[in-house]
């Protein structure tokens, strides 16, 4: 089946800048997390599907590489960049090396030698609870990866030999074939495009220069990080073959949905339960904020939906700056298996503001059932 475009996957124009796209982004993921999708696979699919276009419009060359030739630009299994596999970033040239590099000559050759320069780029999914991503934390992290063999430091030679250079393409990692008039260069087929061969290979890496390993890496979470904030650990990533540098590795933060808070860039938002007669007489109430409970002020007559801003109850951000506020709504909240004696309080209460008091205690509920009347009249008369 055939992938959807990228743009149309998050829900943006294709000329959006990064704010709109993480914007969209955190939105859908909070939508289709898995903590909040209780194992529907379609949603589960949805969230993998986000993640994918977020991954590859939110660093600026796959987002070229996918411009300019769509998915084919991005996929690790054609040449293209990604994370978790295939060549490094650039290697999306090798779409059409087949048919012009060959043609033009040394196509073959440059993609046999942008491979043995780098490591792969690999990319880590951290899941942290809202505390922990507003007050950041190191963690420990167990990768699974290549590393450089430590028998041949990386050459791939047998130790007390060296790699020696090709006979067939004499160092230069690409031959001409001729066939009458034309002739046209090809990635040498003996040391594929490397310019060297190993006479002699390490018996640990079997002449690859690396082997497989699994390596803990300990990584300092900057406080206030957010839903799809990444975090780049230079030289983390794959080796490359034959002592070539390693790519990178890239921890993407995704922060889990919290029972009390909800989160939206620097400012905190929560319900907050109002008695009804606190409500009524005003008081005072006990609020969560990150750093515990404090006392917040309720004027007489507040209104259910009322906000209240916290200064500096927020999130401090990443990038500097002062700290969001805390917001809280206030609902108030219905009383429930009242007693006949409260049932008769409220009784009498009810008929004390009813009549021409009403006007005074309830002029909301008053003015909504005077202009309800006076539709109806208009209505038939």
């Amino acid at each position: 089946m055939s992938k959807r475009d990228y743009y149309e996957v998050l829900g943006v124009a294709k000329g959006a800048d990064d704010k709109d796209i993480k914007k969209a982004y955190k939105r859908l993921a909070m939508k289709f997390h898995p903590d909040r999708t209780q194992g529907d696979k379609g949603m589960e699919e949805k969230f993998k599907e986000v993640q994918e276009a977020y991954e590859v419009l939110s660093d600026e060359q796959k987002r070229a590489a996918y411009d300019r030739f769509g998915h084919a630009g991005v996929d690790p299994n054609r040449g293209g960049g990604g994370f978790g596999g295939g060549a490094g970033a650039g290697d999306f040239g090798d779409i059409f090396g087949d048919v012009f590099g060959d043609i033009f000559g040394g196509g073959g050759a440059r993609r046999g030698q942008s491979r043995a320069q780098r490591g792969s780029d690999l990319r880590y999914n951290l899941e942290l609870n809202l505390e922990e991503a507003v007050k950041g934390k190191s963690v420990d992290i167990k990768v699974p990866t290549y590393v450089n063999c430590d028998s041949c430091d990386g050459s791939g030679a047998k130790k007390g030999t060296s790699a020696k250079s090709c006979p067939t393409c004499h160092g230069a990692g690409q031959v001409t074939m001729r066939q009458g008039f034309f002739a046209v260069q090809q990635t040498c087929p003996t040391c594929n495009g490397r310019g060297k061969i190993i006479p002699e290979p390490c018996s640990k890496c079997h002449g690859e220069g690396r082997v497989e390993k699994s390596k803990t890496l300990s990584v300092k979470i900057p406080a206030g990080v957010d839903t799809g904030d990444r975090i780049r650990l230079t030289g983390e990533g794959e080796a490359g073959m034959h002592g070539a540098p390693a790519g990178d590795l890239y921890v993407q933060v995704n922060v889990k949905a919290h029972p009390i808070f909800q989160r939206d860039g620097n400012n905190l938002y929560c319900d907050v339960p109002l008695s009804f007669a606190t409500a009524a007489l005003g008081g005072e109430i006990a609020v969560p904020t990150l750093d515990g409970r404090i006392k917040l002020k309720i004027p007489a007559e507040t209104q259910t939906d009322k906000m209240f801003r916290l200064r500096g109850k927020g999130v401090q951000s990443v990038r500097g700056g002062g700290a969001g506020d805390l917001v809280c709504k206030v609902v108030i909240e219905t009383p429930v298996n009242l007693s006949d004696k409260q049932k008769e309080l409220l009784r009498q209460l009810e008929d004390t503001m009813g009549g021409e008091g009403e006007a005074k205690h309830r002029p909301k509920s008053k003015g909504f059932f005077d202009g309800v009347k006076k539709f109806f009249d208009d209505l038939t008369g």
